[in-house]
């Protein structure tokens, strides 16, 4: 009770000492959208367009990365499919049958099946990582083997492994997953373990990086690994070394230094739509994270159908695209997984089964 009255103060400060401010000038330096092209599906009916939500190739994309040639691989929840999309062509279904199952490890890409998916990271070298959501675990596609593999996780829901082999942690619906910038290691928000833990890719152990295992408002400047967490959702690390934490019902977005110390950097605990200060800025459920090389945080906001920006700069949120930023006429509904590649920022706007270009003015 104390640390939410000490919280509740430094946010009603901070909105005193701000509101006085013009909005252009804490924006000003934040990322412009210059274009927005549709990569998969158009305007909907709704938005004017002759477009059918159901007539569209994919269902519930929640994940998206590139391989090193440039091709988009594509992960969808409810779809249960892995989606492969070359350049100007139509997606095309390179593994999952569409069912809610676990099977296929050991075997070819095109007969496993998965259950949930989350999101997607792919390396330098073209390694394929799928967080499976429900199955508790991380896959690898292979597609020189033909093969996809269990690297982490052994399918039951619970808390271990810390310090020991991959196969054998034990996750509590595992929901995103994100490469660090030296893709040595996989960042993994543990959702119902209230844990961020990393799985090291030449060590192949899993450790805990923040989070103790309690829901709670983690205090500013504690150690990360002794606090609790909200609900972690997604989580990705910056050039510096600095992991964001995104949490859903924490309506918030949360860093954690290379020291080891946790700071709430944007959003105030209450579910809402403002731009500004970040510490003064509202979300409303969000759900997914990426990180450009300018060390900014783009964010999918839910449940406010908007793509944000918080800037470490200028300490600043802004909308790039959703309720009349970026294109006036899209609507998104409830996206997700949103990814830097070559400069250019890619959303999926999940519950509408497209997915967007944004290019971007730095």
């Amino acid at each position: 009770m104390v640390h939410s009255r000490i919280y509740s103060t430094r946010i009603a400060v901070l909105v005193a000492l701000f509101s006085s401010l013009p909005s252009a000038s804490l924006v000003a330096e934040q990322p412009e959208v210059t274009k927005v092209e549709f990569i998969v599906g158009d305007y909907l009916k709704a938005e004017g367009g002759a477009t059918a939500i159901k007539d569209l190739p994919l269902l519930r994309p929640f994940g998206t990365d590139f391989d090193s040639r440039g091709t988009m691989y594509i992960v969808e929840l409810e779809g249960g499919r892995v989606h492969r999309l070359k350049k100007d062509s139509q997606p095309e279904v390179i593994s999952g049958d569409g069912s809610k199952s676990y099977s296929g490890d050991g075997g070819p890409v095109a007969k496993a099946t998965y259950n949930g998916m989350h999101n997607i990271g792919i390396t330098n070298d073209n390694r394929i990582f799928v967080s499976d959501t429900f199955n508790h675990c991380i896959r690898e596609i292979d597609l020189d083997a033909d093969t996809v593999t269990t690297v982490s996780g052994n399918g039951k829901t619970g808390f271990s492994g810390d310090g020991k082999a991959a196969k054998d942690a034990q996750y509590n619906y595992l929901m995103s997953i994100s490469l660090t910038p030296t893709e040595d290691a996989l960042l993994i928000a543990d959702l119902k373990n209230a844990r961020i833990r990393k799985l090291d890719l030449k060590s192949m152990k899993v450790s805990t990086v923040a989070g103790n295992g309690k829901n709670g408002i983690p205090k500013d400047g504690a150690v990360a690994t002794e606090s609790p967490l909200v609900d972690p959702r997604a989580v990705a690390q910056d050039s510096l070394g600095n992991i964001y934490i995104l949490e859903r019902n924490g309506h918030a977005l949360r860093r954690v230094t290379p020291e080891g110390t946790i700071t709430t950097v944007a959003g105030t605990g209450k579910k809402g739509f403002h731009d500004g200060p970040a510490l003064v800025a509202q979300f409303g459920s969000p759900k997914h994270i990426c990180v450009d090389e300018q060390n900014r945080v783009y964010i999918a906001d839910d449940a406010n159908g908007a793509i944000r920006c918080y800037d470490p700069e200028t300490e600043t949120v802004s909308t790039l695209l959703g309720r009349g930023f970026g294109d006036k006429k899209v609507r998104l509904n409830q996206p997700h997984g949103v990814t830097i590649e070559k400069g250019n920022l890619f959303a999926c706007d999940t519950s509408n089964n497209r997915i967007f270009m944004l290019s971007l003015k730095n």
